[in-house]
């Protein structure tokens, strides 16, 4: 099947999200990739033409408009280094006015949120050490920032109380342990809010509008996310802990918990089997609002949001806003009147001129592994294609390995399969969004059980008649990256190519040499380099290159700061020094993925060369 538009066209359909109000609730502001990388626009609450703000050659991270003033902050790293720096962006009748808030070219800086007055911001970052964030107040007109928590770890500040004189932290022990802690800024005093043994999550933080407590979501003693009040005006119980009481406990994780400034509002979604949806409560009522219905797929996709909040009401709470994203439908900002349930959808990016009807929905289906356990999957079939007609397939790998590859749109895929090729899209064991018991069913030396469950689902494709056995790839970015390796190490014969992208090669490499403020995170999930080395290394797919035949095609950001640049070159040496076929194509200018337009336009038509040379296409 021939596509009837070029790759070049699928990789112009831009994305709109992040949105944020102005303070009198007229404006919002956003982000969007209209220009190749994203930066900040404004659009009239009530819909129309968009106006630019920033015009910098590197992506903007997040916006974030003052609840006082005609301004906002922004974040913007360099060259996809992910030390993000702040910038204030003021409006008035004679332009915009851009300042730097920080200048620490060396350090992340992490926003936490604008005091309720508009005078002051918080923020982490690690300027001290690279492995510590600690917590800074930054006075916005005077620009001078005071630490006001030297800590350790990596911390996060989660909001600031209604009366501006505490701020919430959260410390990351894992991707699946948090602790919450209270800092009072006139004393300095800090009260841990949540000790506890073992694993525990706590997330998506915000202040109730009496300043009595917190609207949050825990896992605590429970399979999944739910909703809960952590009551900071009660005493603590026993076991130090400040009384939590779930609200919403479904057998599916509630995520992105958000309320407006006088807190008689919350939001919250609901990720089941990928997709979203969306509940507004009123708390005096302890009752849901009526909403209407939205198309199924994701609000306010988790991998667009690195630096932001999601979900953003309007100040006087009266209207909600997010990024809505399907599999037929690319990100762009929606608003939905709580008060008449009006939904309106403000921003309308491009599509190239690619019409929606074309885009395929996928089939969730689910096919069973080594061990028997059901692994959940997203079938994507070209127009007209039926289940047994032997098809080209790629096989897709979700990074993470703490990510779920959700109903949301993706480029590549609507390329691939406009162009003949089926999309397999699985979820493999390992995988956030089914549970505690699902998510950690790979951890350290089960490693290689969620390459397994990648080696059955190609099975499963050739077996039901999907997928024509001579013709699976495999593609993946980041931890992705790495199942790709180990999936044509571990299972050569499957695989009729392989594309890694910023992938992990060696874990022990990978662990010396990443941020130095992520490694104690990854050796959460993987192993640690002082007791485990010997498994890392029995894992990495550095040391079993022999085993692969396929050709592969190797893709990476020389500013990745998360898998280092070292992890591509050093399997790239490898294959050449052995005659295997591999392409390898470095990007000076990028960091963790390709994110420049320019960048995606070179590789992405290159990896559909590739796959079409090495399928048979």
């Amino acid at each position: 099947m021939s596509p009837q538009f070029p790759f070049a066209r699928y990789l112009n359909i831009r994305a709109a999200y992040g949105p944020s109000f102005s303070p009198d609730g007229q404006h919002i502001a956003f982000l969007t990739n209209i220009t190749g990388v994203p930066q900040v626009w404004r659009i009239s609450a009530d819909g129309g033409w968009p106006d630019q703000l920033t015009f910098f050659g590197d992506r903007c991270g997040f916006v974030a408009c003052s609840p006082t003033d005609d301004q906002m902050l922004f974040g913007m790293d360099a060259g996809g280094n992910e030390r993000q720096q702040l910038f204030l962006l003021s409006l008035s009748d004679g332009g915009q006015i851009i300042r730097p808030l920080t200048d620490e070219p060396e350090a992340i800086h992490s926003f936490g949120g604008w005091s309720h007055d508009g005078q002051r911001i918080a923020w982490t970052a690690n300027r001290r050490e690279a492995q510590h964030f600690d917590v800074y107040v930054q006075d916005v007109a005077s620009t001078e920032a005071t630490c006001v928590w030297q800590t350790e770890g990596m911390n996060q500040v989660a909001g600031w109380s209604p009366d501006d004189t505490q701020l919430v932290v959260v410390r990351a022990q894992s991707s699946f342990d948090q602790d919450l802690y209270l800092l009072d800024l006139p004393s300095g005093a800090v009260h841990h809010l949540t000790p506890h043994e073992g694993q525990v999550r706590y997330g998506s933080v915000a202040w109730a509008g009496d300043g009595r407590g917190l609207y949050l979501v825990s896992d605590r003693g429970r399979e999944f996310l739910a909703l809960a009040h952590l009551d900071l005006a009660g005493e603590s119980g026993d076991d130090g802990h400040a009384p939590l009481r779930f609200l919403v406990t479904p057998d599916s994780d509630v995520e992105a918990v958000n309320l407006p400034p006088d807190g008689y509002r919350l939001a919250y979604l609901t990720n089941l089997e990928g997709y979203s949806y969306l509940t507004v409560l009123d708390v005096a009522a302890s009752r849901s609002l009526p909403l209407p219905v939205l198309p199924g797929g994701v609000l306010d996709p988790p991998f667009l949001y690195r630096w932001g909040r999601r979900l953003a009401f309007s100040p006087d709470g009266r209207k909600l806003a997010f990024a809505f994203s399907s599999p037929s439908h690319n990100p762009d900002v929606w608003v939905v009147d709580l008060e008449t349930g009006a939904v309106t959808q403000l921003t309308h990016s491009s599509r190239a001129g690619i019409s929606r009807d074309s885009f395929a929905e996928p089939e969730l289906v689910r096919y069973r592994s080594f061990d028997g356990l059901e692994i959940p999957a997203f079938l994507y079939l070209p127009p007209g294609a039926a289940r047994d007609d032997r098809l080209p397939v790629v096989v897709e790998v979700h990074g993470g390995p703490e990510a779920q590859r959700r109903a949301e749109f993706n480029p590549l895929y609507q390329y691939f399969v406009s162009r003949g090729y089926a999309v397999f899209a699985p979820n493999v064991r390992g995988s956030t969004g089914y549970g505690l018991t699902y998510t950690h069913l790979d951890d350290v030396e089960r490693r290689m059980d969620s390459v397994a469950d990648l080696a059955h689902g190609a099975r499963w494709l050739a077996e039901s008649g999907i997928a024509d056995p001579r013709r699976i790839a495999v593609m993946g970015g980041s931890y992705g990256g790495f199942m790709v390796l180990a999936a044509l190490t571990a299972y050569p014969d499957l695989w009729a190519a392989g594309v890694d992208i910023v992938g992990i090669a060696n874990f022990v490499s990978f662990l010396e040499n990443t941020g130095s403020w992520r490694r104690h995170l990854r050796e959460a999930e993987y192993g640690s380099l002082a007791h485990d080395r010997a498994l890392l290394q029995s894992i990495s797919p550095i040391h079993h290159v022999d085993n692969i035949q396929s050709p592969l095609m190797v893709i990476h950001g020389a500013n990745d700061p998360r898998v280092p640049i070292g992890e591509a070159e050093q399997i790239v040496e490898a294959l050449r020094a052995r005659g295997v076929p591999v392409e390898y194509l470095r990007y000076e200018d990028e960091g963790h993925g390709l994110v420049k337009l320019k960048g995606r336009l070179d590789a992405y038509p290159k990896v559909a060369d590739f796959l079409d040379r090495r399928l048979g296409r």
